[in-house]
């Protein structure tokens, strides 16, 4: 058996509490976002476009956002997928729209839209 000497528990202990320092901060995730759309299977055959705009909610700018927008049946599987890119960049407490479009496939009851790529900026400062 293999035990660690007490130098290295030591430094184990060290670089746990580090992690866990780092990780207690503030985070942004889906959570910080919100996502409003309608779905419109008119416009174009054999497409349908998912229009809809996407706020930061978040304490942070985020920049290089795009939306995944997916096409799902009864039992929740996705059957089709349409990603598009938002913008460069949206402030916090501020909204993009978007346009993405979805083949039209049979079986398609409802639709999912979430963030799916984006940087965190800098968090917001205290003077």
């Amino acid at each position: 058996m293999i035990r660690a000497r007490p130098a290295s528990r030591a430094f184990l202990l060290l670089l746990t509490a580090v992690a866990l320092a780092l990780s207690a901060g503030p985070s942004e995730g889906q959570d910080s976002f919100r996502i409003t759309y309608d779905v419109d299977r008119t416009s174009r055959p054999g497409k349908v476009q998912v229009v809809g705009r996407v706020a930061n909610d978040g304490v942070r700018d985020v920049f290089e956002v795009s939306v995944t927008a997916e096409a799902l049946d009864g039992r929740g599987k996705v059957l089709a997928r349409g990603i598009t890119y938002v913008d460069s960049k949206i402030a916090r407490g501020d909204s993009r729209p978007f346009v993405t479009v979805v083949p039209d496939v049979p079986g398609v009851v409802q639709f999912r839209v979430e963030v799916s790529s984006y940087r965190s900026g800098l968090g917001v400062e205290s003077p």
